[in-house]
């Protein structure tokens, strides 16, 4: 088994060593990345699910001041 780096270029896979002694030998290609998947358009924005409300303004408050006084 051999793991080589190369380059597409059109319907062409150009590598970047000799590979001559392997000619017929049967091969899969895996492609690294894809240009057409946006990774902008997977990120959720959060914010948008959370409502501010007064009961969890209290929560963050209460919340602090435990994390504040917890050591002696």
């Amino acid at each position: 088994m051999l793991a080589i780096k190369g380059v597409i270029q059109g319907n062409k896979v150009v590598l970047e060593e000799d590979v001559s002694k392997y000619d017929g030998r049967d091969v899969i290609v895996t492609i690294l990345d894809c240009p057409n998947k946006k990774e902008d358009s997977m990120q959720l924005d959060l914010d948008r699910f959370v409502t501010s409300t007064e009961r969890g303004k209290k929560a963050d408050e209460y919340i602090e001041e435990l994390r504040g006084n917890d050591r002696v």
